[in-house]
């Protein structure tokens, strides 16, 4: 067996609209999601969160899960609107309730409960006054941080703000294919700015309120020429990595925003929402810096191509389809990417710890005799597994790897068709079955070591 430092952390993740359903019980008010979600044509199979796995109700069951696969850590997101329903204004202290009991019961189990405080659910009230690309959503957002840090920080040690700005800003406010639907340029680097703003509001306000531990979560790209050789294809690679990753880390980590990036969003308008002052903010400095890894980008010159609108100015780029192994989602099955993510950021920034928050595939798994045999899911897991041992060797600073997801649940635009969990949900009953990857996981976590022999194809 290849073995890990001792103080190397297990555990799972999951989001709150993902698995929660209970979507109007205890006072929670709407989300973006639950908008988006009913609105006809924006989710595949016209499916919704408003059950998803029922978590509210069976969360002891869940946690009994985490606690079976032997894991020491479970990432769980607060939803905003179960705690401030309107987004700002009274707290609902029914939701903070949920939370608590969930936090009690992960504690009870030895389980170190990590929370995220915004994974995506923006309450309804504050899209309707404008949503991200207003400043006020950034200063709501650092005040219900406090709110529900003053309920739980005393058993909550580690906190993440945000989870993948990128899709937040982009998908959301850009290519308009996730909550709340906008298809707008300039208000996806708008709501991007407002993004990072509350982030930086919000790890100042928690550390202010006694928070020793706060973070962000970013989806981080290894962005790949077509053709190495080309020129052309390395101003792409420029382009996409810089509205990718360097106009999120560079400001989060004290550079600022880069300059070409600066003049990029400039041709979508004055950039009358940015406040010199507000790069400090964005500044302060996390104690921990979350990586969500899924599959590389690859990108080609090509006069005259449409670009992606998940790339705002992206025209004259093209995203070539991935080639190879591939899941069900249709992502490049790379494990080196989530290598030279970790040198590339270990390297820039060697003092900080790094964090695998997410890292998973969805295949189209079926339940068969009770058994579920996912075994392209076993050697995904072990060959990002094995990424993640290599950058070790090296002396990259990784403190834990937290798989995507502890439960097949509700994939935002792509409804319930597609399953990445350990534990297979059936939708209609909600009973959890955990797959032949959860169990192999728990070996590899009570062994604290990876097989000396990767796992091997069918």
């Amino acid at each position: 067996m290849t073995s890990f430092p001792e103080h190397f952390v297990w555990g799972a993740a999951t989001a709150a609209y993902q698995i929660e359903g209970a979507v109007t019980a205890d006072g929670r008010g709407p989300s973006i999601w639950d908008t988006f979600s009913h609105t006809p044509g924006r989710v595949l199979d016209g499916d919704t969160g408003d059950v998803a796995c029922d978590h509210y109700h069976r969360y002891r069951d869940d946690v009994a899960l985490v606690a079976e696969l032997g894991l020491g850590a479970y990432r769980f997101s607060v939803a905003w609107p179960r705690v401030v329903p309107g987004g700002s204004g009274p707290t609902n202290e029914a939701g903070l309730d949920f939370y608590d009991r969930l936090v009690d019961e992960l504690r009870s189990r030895d389980i170190v409960p990590m929370a995220t405080l915004y994974h995506w659910d923006l309450p309804q009230p504050l899209e309707d006054r404008g949503g991200w690309t207003v400043r006020d959503t950034a200063e709501r957002f650092a005040e219900y941080a406090v709110k529900v840090y003053e309920r739980l920080g005393d058993r909550v040690q580690t906190w993440s703000t945000l989870n993948e700005p990128w899709c937040s800003a982009y998908l959301g406010y850009g290519s308009g294919i996730h909550a709340p639907g906008r298809r707008d340029p300039a208000a996806a680097f708008a709501a991007l700015h407002h993004l990072l703003l509350g982030h930086g509001l919000a790890v100042r306000a928690l550390r202010a309120a006694g928070a020793r531990s706060v973070g962000l979560v970013v989806n981080p790209a290894v962005v790949r020429p077509a053709d190495p050789a080309s020129p052309a294809d390395a101003d792409a690679v420029r382009l996409v990595d810089g509205l990718h990753n360097r106009v999120i880390l560079d400001p989060v980590l004290g550079r600022g925003y880069p300059e070409d990036m600066v003049a990029h969003m400039s041709r979508f308008g004055d950039l009358d929402w940015f406040d010199p002052a507000d790069e400090k903010i964005i500044a302060t400095p996390i104690d921990l810096l979350g990586l969500n890894y899924y599959a590389p980008t690859y990108v080609a010159a090509r006069p005259g191509a449409s670009g992606s609108p998940n790339y705002p100015g992206s025209e004259g780029i093209e995203f070539p389809a991935p080639t190879g192994p591939v899941t069900d989602m249709g992502w490049q099955i790379d494990p080196t990417g989530l290598a030279e993510l970790l040198r590339r950021i270990g390297g820039d920034q060697p003092d900080l710890p790094l964090w695998i928050t997410e890292n998973g595939a969805a295949f189209p798994d079926r339940l068969v005799d009770g058994r579920v045999r996912d075994t392209d899911r076993i050697r995904y897991l072990d060959g990002h597994l094995r990424a993640v041992q290599a950058v070790l060797a090296e002396g990259v600073d990784v403190r834990g790897y937290l798989a995507w997801s502890l439960l097949d649940n509700f994939e935002w635009a792509e409804g319930y068709r597609r399953r990445f969990g350990l534990v297979y949900v059936d939708y209609p009953t909600q009973r959890r079955t955990p797959k032949d990857s959860a169990h192999w996981y728990r070996s590899v976590v009570a062994a604290h070591a990876l097989p000396e022999e990767p796992a091997q194809p069918r």
